[in-house]
C-alpha cells in the first residue's frame, strides 16, 4: 500500500508507517514515554529525511499525549502548577531550538547534527537504563532479596536555588527555576529531534526534582503535550517540514498500539521490560553510529520548500 508523502517528496509503504506508529504506541503503553526517541531514527532508517522525520514525529507525539493527559487527570495524577512552569520553560526552549534548527539547516548540517544527537542521547540513556535493569534483575536470578528502595529527594543543587514555591501535588517546596530549566532543555531537544522528551523528563523529575511518583508520568505528558504543540506550529511556520500524511499514519498506529502496550504492561515483569527497552535503545544507537560512518547510496538531502 504505497502512500505519497508530499513534504518528504517520496512514496512509502503506508502499512509499514502504521506499524512503526504501533511500536511507538506499545512503548507508550508499557513505559509511559511518547516513543518519539525511537520513531525519528526508525523513520530515518526507512529513508525519510531527518528534518521531516523530526518535525512529523513531534506532531504525532502531540496527538498521542492527549489521551494520556486525560487519563492521568481523572485520577488526579497531574501537578498542573509544576506542569505550567515546565511548559513555560519548554516553550522558550522550543523557540531557541527553532533558531538553532534554521541556522543548522541554512549551512546544510541539520541532518548530521540530528543523527549525532541521537547517537549521544540514545547511547547514554540506553547504557544507564541497562545498568539499572541489570541491577534490578540480578537479585532475582541469584535468589536474593531486592535492596530496599530509598526515599527520593531533590538534588542538592535544586535545594540551593532561590525563590521557593510550594507544589502541593508533588509534595515539594523548591525553586521554580529548576523545573523551568528542565523544561527549557526538553523544549530544545523536542524542536531539534522530534522527541517528546518523556524518557528524559520522567527520570529527571524523579531523581533531580524529587517529585512524587504518582504524578510524574501525568505531569510529564502535560508538559509534552503543550511543548510539542508549539514545536509543531513552529516547524510548520518556519522549517515547513511537517508532513501531515506521515504524522497521520503514525498517529493511527500509535493509538492502536497503546492498547496492546497497556495489556502487556499488566502481565509482564517491569524489570524485564526495562531490560528489553534498554537493549532496543542501544541497538538503534549503534545502528545510527554505523550510518554516520558509511557513505549513503544516494548523496543528497530533501529540503522542504
Amino acid at each position: 500500500m504505497d502512500v505519497y508523502l508530499p513534504i518528504a517528496n517520496l512514496s512509502v509503504n503506508g502499512l509499514y508507517i502504521v506499524l512503526l506508529g504501533g511500536l511507538t504506541g506499545i512503548l507508550s503503553g508499557l513505559f509511559g514515554v511518547g516513543g518519539g526517541f525511537l520513531t525519528t531514527p526508525l523513520l530515518i532508517f526507512y529513508g525519510i529525511p531527518p528534518t521531516v522525520a523530526a518535525a512529523s514525529a513531534a506532531t504525532q507525539v502531540t496527538g498521542a499525549s492527549v489521551s494520556g493527559v486525560i487519563a492521568h487527570s481523572r485520577r488526579k495524577g497531574v501537578d498542573y502548577r509544576m506542569g505550567a512552569v515546565m511548559v513555560g520553560g519548554g516553550i522558550i526552549g522550543a523557540l531557541i531550538g527553532a533558531v538553532l534548527f534554521r541556522a543548522l539547516q541554512s549551512i546544510g548540517q541539520i541532518d548530521v547534527v540530528i543523527s549525532i544527537l541521537y547517537v549521544l542521547m540514545l547511547g547514554s540513556i540506553g547504557t544507564l537504563m541497562m545498568r539499572e535493569a541489570i541491577s534490578a534483575v540480578r537479585p532475582g536470578l541469584l535468589g536474593r532479596a531486592a535492596a530496599p528502595v530509598r526515599k527520593r529527594r531533590h538534588h542538592p543543587i535544586v535545594a540551593s536555588l532561590p525563590y521557593r514555591w510550594r507544589f502541593y501535588a508533588s509534595g515539594l517546596y523548591i525553586s521554580p527555576l529548576a523545573p523551568m530549566l528542565l523544561g527549557l532543555g526538553v523544549g530544545v531537544l523536542t524542536m531539534l529531534m522530534g522527541v517528546g522528551g518523556g524518557f528524559l523528563l520522567v527520570p529527571a523529575m524523579l531523581y533531580i526534582l524529587g517529585m512524587s511518583g504518582n504524578v510524574v508520568v501525568g505531569t510529564s505528558l502535560f508538559q509534552i503535550l503543550f511543548v510539542t504543540m508549539v514545536t509543531t506550529m513552529t516547524h510548520a511556520l518556519t522549517t515547513r517540514a511537517v508532513d501531515l500524511v506521515l504524522a497521520g499514519l503514525l498517529l493511527l498506529g500509535s493509538v492502536l498500539g497503546a492498547q496492546f502496550g497497556t495489556q502487556i504492561a499488566l502481565k509482564a515483569r517491569p524489570e524485564y521490560l526495562r531490560l528489553a527497552l534498554a537493549a532496543l535503545v542501544l541497538v538503534i544507537a549503534l545502528r545510527m553510529l554505523y550510518g554516520l560512518g558509511v557513505q549513503p547510496d544516494e548523496i543528497y538531502t530533501v529540503t522542504p520548500l
